[in-house]
């Protein structure tokens, strides 16, 4: 009896955890990323009473994701599904009357644009077009619909039945053709994840209630973006009067090299292959056309520098008549303001907007006035990432908040210029956020050459200041980008801190929300000036009383994949990288990515003539010969931004110099891993890998 006792004493302390965690709290596990409901696209109804928004599921045993539509009460917050299905309900429109909700759904087995009445009832179908319907808005006066579909050029200007037809035997004579080639003629021919197949985004107008939809587009250009660089809101509206479409328009040559986006305008009527180009005098991007509501100006976001993804994005407003062409000379009204504009929308005074842009390793909001020359700067308590701006005619916004703690979700705030708290609508992942033990994460300043780098330290949960802890260093992509004080599920921090690990998350040059000047410093440079702050930033946390210098392991994707790979023949800190779809080999990248603009100005051009040395200077390849460092490589058959190339590349040359490497495939995922049992077994595999060679927890 005695000796049973003890056994159970015995076993009770060495299945105990060594950490000590919050009382009623765990750490967060690989499932817990599957179950929490991630929430999106909010838009307020036109007299703010409601909010509908889209909660996507996981059924991970299912290996698939569905969406469905909810309401939220502004006033009282109660909240109650309009929709449900097992498919993807998306990408609601409050018609004007804000009596019915305009939505896209596969519910029908493909993508077709649905309306519902929001006091309840079935929804009714009102596309059955061959080649799918997206993106669907309403006109102001509620007539007229339009929506995105994705069509074969040369049939786009005959009869809707006849091109209808004929896109639809097109299709089924591939799908049936034993030969599956494939000829290109032209750049892009893929993009992102899929192979374009000589289509062409085009927009189409119909009735509201129902009926035979028109190319209002016709001819070989998208008149929707293709990449998300250049799109923000819906990219395309209608008229003040209804008469015309104002889109953002990709460029009508060169498209694969060329950042000359467009804002361009169609009658609804349709028939003319001959677009109005409103913005022809910038041969930079401009996009996102969003009129006001009295229907006199016109505002959208514009770059200066042609070429250059990365440029600062500067919020334009123009005078406008009822049809939306142009009275005037666009004026920037941001300026003056070190900040790069993200989202924005019209205040009901059509006197303001109200816009988000990244600051500071978060996404701020901002009032901006065509009277006022200084912009206002919202005071919103705890502001994480704001997104998905949309303001009510009584002035209420609705967006969604995420946090490092917490996912999205919905909430409203006031549109005056006094400080704001948000309001929450949606507690869809309150009940499993309150089981999690969550470290908030702690905002640091590194000095580094000429200034300072922000970096989030974020501690695991059971954080014991007296013992040692092992470090991720993660680096993130772009390498335009940041870490923001935010919630991602491809990258979450705090899972990777769940495992037992401290984890780093610098913002070095390059990085966006410091301004401009510290954006641009990493063309050209992606291993200089950029490396020595990733540098800067090891050394500060190795002087941490905390952190185990012995055990310290680095990841990234995409730019932080480069990173991992020059990290490589650069330093040997890091008992183990891992490499998500990274750039190893630039002169073969150049030839095999699909947006050349990006490495066309990252070197100064293409790789041939005098700016071949700025493909040679910082390319991980060339270093080989110092690699030592065991390595996790993951890269996809359908990336074609970083093509999966470059990653048989790296692992060929590990296995060769008899480094410790592993590749991991998937022939079915683009350049980030999406579907759940991939991503599933992605985490597991990853974790793994760094638990080998950096053990984890404190000691």
């Amino acid at each position: 009896m005695e000796r049973s006792i003890i056994l159970f004493i015995v076993v009770l302390l060495l299945s105990a955890p060594a950490a000590v965690f919050a009382e009623g709290k765990r750490p967060m596990t690989i499932d817990d990323l599957f179950r929490f409901q991630r929430i999106s696209d909010p838009q307020i109804s036109p007299d703010g009473k409601l909010v509908v928004y889209v909660v996507s599921t996981v059924d991970l045993d299912a290996n698939s994701i569905s969406s469905t539509l909810w309401l939220a009460s502004t006033d009282k917050g109660e909240t109650r599904q309009l929709t449900n299905t097992t498919k993807k309900d998306r990408h609601p429109r409050w018609s004007p009357d804000g009596k019915h909700i305009l939505f896209e759904s596969n519910r029908s087995g493909d993508n077709q644009l649905w309306i519902i009445a929001i006091d309840g009832g079935e929804a009714r179908q009102l596309t059955t077009i061959h080649t799918e319907a997206s993106n669907g808005i309403w006109s102001r006066d509620g007539k007229h619909i339009a929506f995105v579909s994705a069509v074969y050029p040369e049939y786009s200007d005959k009869p809707f039945k006849e091109s209808d037809a004929l896109n639809k035997k097109r299709k089924e004579e591939i799908e049936k053709s034993p030969v599956k080639a494939r000829v290109f003629k032209r750049l892009f021919y893929r993009h992102w994840d899929s192979y374009v197949e000589d289509k062409r985004q085009h927009l189409f107008v119909m009735s509201a209630e129902g009926g035979e939809p028109r190319d209002v587009t016709p001819g070989d250009r998208d008149a929707f973006p293709t990449s998300s660089t250049f799109s923000t809101g819906d990219n395309f509206t209608f008229s003040p009067d209804g008469k015309y479409l104002v889109f953002t328009a990709v460029p009508a040559k060169d498209e694969a090299w060329s950042t000359n986006y467009d804002i361009c305008r169609v009658p609804i009527s349709g028939g003319s292959k001959d677009w109005e180009t409103l913005t022809k005098d910038n041969p930079a991007a401009d996009s996102g056309p969003v009129f006001s509501p009295d229907g006199k100006m016109l505002a959208y976001r514009a770059q200066k520098r042609a070429g250059f993804e990365a440029d600062k994005w500067e919020l334009m407003v123009v005078e406008t008549d009822s049809g939306g062409a142009f009275r005037g000379t666009p004026r920037s009204i941001t300026g003056k303001m070190d900040v790069s504009v993200d989202e924005y929308a019209w205040h009901p005074n059509s006197q303001d907007l109200v816009m988000t842009a990244e600051q500071d390793a978060h996404k701020s909001v901002y009032s901006v006035s065509l009277t006022k020359e200084a912009p206002w700067h919202f005071p919103i308590l705890e502001p994480g990432t704001i997104a998905s701006l949309c303001i009510s005619r009584d002035g209420q916004i609705a967006c969604t908040q995420a946090k490092m703690t917490q996912p999205a979700e919905v909430c409203v705030f006031s549109g005056a210029l006094k400080p704001n708290r948000l309001k929450k609508l949606s507690h869809a992942n309150d009940n499993l956020l309150a089981e999690l033990d969550m470290h908030h994460p702690e905002s640091v300043k590194v000095p580094v050459e000429g200034g300072e780098m922000q970096m989030w330290i974020l501690k695991p949960p059971g954080f014991d200041p007296a013992k040692k802890w092992p470090l991720a260093y993660l680096v993130h992509g772009g390498p335009q980008g940041a870490w923001e004080d935010g919630w991602s599920y491809r990258w979450c921090p705090q899972l990777w801190a769940a495992q037992g690990y401290v984890v780093a998350l610098p913002n070095p040059r390059g990085s966006t929300g410091f301004g401009q000047k510290f954006v641009d410093a990493i063309s050209g440079d992606w291993g200089g000036k950029c490396f020595d702050d990733l540098m800067k930033g090891v050394d500060y946390l190795e002087k941490l009383p905390y952190i185990d210098k012995e055990r310290m392991g680095a990841a990234g994707a995409s730019f932080g994949g480069y990173m991992m790979n020059w990290f490589q023949g650069h330093t040997t800190r890091f008992k183990t990288l891992i490499t998500h779809c990274g750039v190893y080999n630039f002169e073969s990248m150049y030839a095999l990515t699909d947006e050349l603009w990006f490495d066309e100005w990252e070197h100064g051009g293409p790789p041939w003539g005098p700016n071949r040395k700025s493909y040679e200077k910082h390319s991980p390849h060339r270093y080989a010969q110092d690699f030592k460092t065991p390595m996790l490589i993951i890269h996809n058959d359908l990336d074609f931004r970083v093509p999966v190339s470059q990653g048989h590349e790296l692992f060929t040359t590990l296995q060769r110099l008899g480094i410790p490497s592993k590749f991991i495939n998937f022939p079915d995922e683009g350049h980030w891993v999406l579907k759940p049992k991939n991503s599933e077994y992605w985490h597991q595999e990853v974790f793994a890998w760094l638990k080998k060679y950096v053990p984890p927890g404190g000691r």
